[in-house]
């Protein structure tokens, strides 16, 4: 196979985001044609929901209800079929509307006579119960005012959608979210068994589809290599079952599986099924990997020569080729493009009423990496020990706003998300000066550590440069865990670097974590006290907890005795082997007051109930606080 023969089709399985692309298949297609390869990319994980979503699309999914006995129908479903024409009629305007291509339907759907509602518009009732005497009644007046006429009609919209994606999920694919896709399937499982039964079943509506959408792709690009990337547990399913579709009707086209879930899940693959769906399985970044991949396949390398690449051998076995070459340095990984995505047809969603939470599904983000990797990679919860966090390379100011011009002037869209781990202020500074020197014109957010470093002058700078909103880790608020967790910040700190940011006019969201190794009862209650403080302070704006999990390439799973546990056996298995469960001496029932805190941060959001003791939102007795209530202003006070 010649260079010019060679042709390379890169996929975005379901599901992602729908309100902008994963940006993976971007940074692959434009290395590629930078190496002179015939590269082309397209999202699966859109389409098939564009697909679904039309009035074909309803039409199918309405024949699949109304098939079902009464009884058997989940309220969802149950509205949907005695709404269905009205479902039908307004689906392609809806889609138009959030597409932002008919934006003078705003007034009908902000209405609420418009469109059809189903159990999810209970939420809006949930909010009318919260506000005071005076908003005359409107449950949606508080978060849009008057003149919100766009962003209220957007909520509406993804309220009908999400009714929506619960009739697929309970008419025609238990599994089915418009992010979490079948996860269970694929997260933490050390054996492929779920996954092979899964795609040993007939096919529902929804694979049906997706099966049509990638035998379409398949014939308009006619690939010799497919590239798959998961990047999560949640399209892992989704990208089996188009190589399935692949090798059933085209298997002499090569499929190649790699992503994020590949790059900590599956380190020790061992399960020689999944090489009935892909040839070949690559780790971490992937520019070299595939560099050495395209040369085999062309005939010009040996297999034992591939680079951090998983193969079944002639036996059956399962192996991993380690042939050691240097990475593509990120200086010279080139410029993405979203050449051949529909940027048009992506779709702003406004889950959360929150004006900072809302960034994660609102508007089209060109995505863009300023370092590879973290420059602290001390966080011991941390994998820490893996590529993607270990290899720590900047690009300088110059290449990072040359990138930037080179996407505005493609995509003619300004706004940037910055996907690093952590971006270095370093080099945030560098760049923001050198697009005010440059007179570049964007809106920027991204997440970063709340060092220090981050004085107010430079927060300002960052401003002045386009930065509309950062997030961050605190990670479990208390100073004694962040401490153990080689966070390198304090609650002090954070409260000063946070107030910052929110005064330069940048929003802020924390990232923030329970059960971690040690913690206790009255360590979560003070937490979530110093938290209530932090949006009381208007320090933070938004902000979500996560259940801790502990990962065998982390700091607490490579040395859990230094952090007072003590690891199970990793479950036996050939497929994804990354969480390993632990014991921990204090005995916490972390999962109960996880939802506490998840209820009382969810009304934080909303400017709800921040002067309510923060014991009230447990559902077991827990000890009072132990700081002061006044902590955070007077830490403020003192700087």
């Amino acid at each position: 196979m010649t260079q010019e023969s060679l042709r390379v089709l890169s996929l975005i399985p379901p599901m992602t985001q729908l309100n902008t692309p994963y940006p993976s298949t971007a940074y692959l297609t434009g290395f590629l044609r930078s190496q002179g390869v015939q590269a082309q990319q397209e999202d699966l994980a859109l389409a098939l929901v564009l697909r679904l979503l039309s009035r074909e699309g309803l039409s199918r999914v309405r024949a699949v209800a109304d098939a079902m006995p009464a009884k058997a129908r989940s309220a969802a479903v149950a509205s949907f079929v005695d709404q269905a024409d009205a479902y039908l009629a307004t689906i392609g305007r809806v889609i138009a509307f959030l597409q932002g291509t008919d934006a003078t339907l705003a007034h009908r759907i902000a209405g609420r006579g418009y469109l059809p509602e189903g159990p999810r518009f209970a939420s809006l009732e949930a909010y009318a119960g919260a506000l005071a005497d005076d908003d005359g009644g409107d449950p949606l007046a508080w978060a849009f005012g008057a003149l919100g006429l766009q962003d209220r009609a957007r909520h509406i919209a993804t309220l009908y959608l999400n009714d929506l994606a619960d009739v697929l999920r309970d008419a025609v694919d238990a599994r089915f979210e418009f992010v979490r896709y079948a996860e269970q399937i694929a997260m933490s499982q050390p054996s492929f068994e779920p996954l092979a039964a899964a795609l040993a079943a007939p096919l529902n509506l929804i694979d049906t589809t997706l099966t049509e959408l990638t035998l379409d792709a398949i014939a308009r690009h006619r690939p010799t290599v497919v590239l798959l990337s998961a990047p999560f547990p949640g399209n892992v399913y989704a990208a089996f079952r188009i190589a399935q579709a692949i090798k059933a009707h085209h298997p002499g086209v090569v499929t190649v599986l790699g992503g994020g879930f590949v790059n900590t899940e599956l380190r020790e693959l061992a399960e020689p099924r999944v090489f009935d769906f892909f040839d070949f399985v690559t780790l971490d970044a992937g520019e070299r990997p595939l560099l050495a991949l395209l040369e085999h396949v062309q005939g010009r390398r040996s297999r034992e020569r591939l680079v951090r690449t998983f193969v079944r051998d002639d036996a059956g076995v399962v192996k991993l080729g380690k042939w050691q070459e240097p990475d593509v340095p990120f200086n010279d990984v080139g410029t993405p493009t979203w050449d051949g995505l529909p940027l048009n047809s992506y779709l702003s969603l406004l889950d959360m009423l929150n004006p900072m939470n809302r960034l994660w599904s609102d508007g089209r983000w060109n995505k863009l990496t300023v370092a590879h990797g973290c420059y602290w990679k001390k966080c011991s919860f941390c994998d820490v020990s893996l590529d993607y966090i270990s290899r720590y390379e900047a690009a300088s100011a110059t290449v990072l706003v040359d990138r930037i011009e080179a996407i505005v002037a493609e995509t003619g869209q300004t706004g940037f998300h910055f996907v690093d781990e952590a971006a270095p202020p370093k080099v945030l500074r560098a760049l923001a000066e050198e697009l005010l020197r440059r007179g570049v014109q964007i809106s920027w957010w991204g997440n970063v550590r709340f060092e220090k470093t981050f004085t107010p002058e430079l927060c300002q700078l960052l401003a002045d440069s386009g930065c509309i909103a950062i997030s961050g880790g605190l990670e479990v608020a208390s100073d004694r865990l962040l401490q153990l967790m080689k966070k390198g910040v304090s609650v002090e700190q954070v409260a000063r670097v946070t107030r910052a940011f929110a005064d330069a006019g940048i929003m802020v969201h924390a990232y923030l974590m329970y059960g971690f190794p040690t913690q206790t009862v009255q360590d979560t209650v003070d937490a979530l006290e110093y938290v209530r403080q932090l949006f009381e302070q208007g320090c933070i704006h938004s902000g979500f907890f996560h259940r801790f999990a502990c990962t065998v390439h982390s700091p607490v799973g490579l040395n859990p005795a230094e952090y007072g546990i003590e690891l199970m056996p990793l479950p036996e298995g050939s497929f994804a082997r990354n969480d390993v469960g632990f014991t921990d001496p204090t005995g916490v029932d972390h999962d109960r007051l996880g939802l506490a805190l998840k209820k009382a941060i969810y009304n934080f959001m909303h400017g709800f109930l921040l002067e309510q003791d923060v014991r009230a939102w447990f559902d077991v007795r827990v000890p009072r606080p132990t700081v002061p209530r006044h902590f955070i202003e007077r830490a403020l006070a003192r700087h």
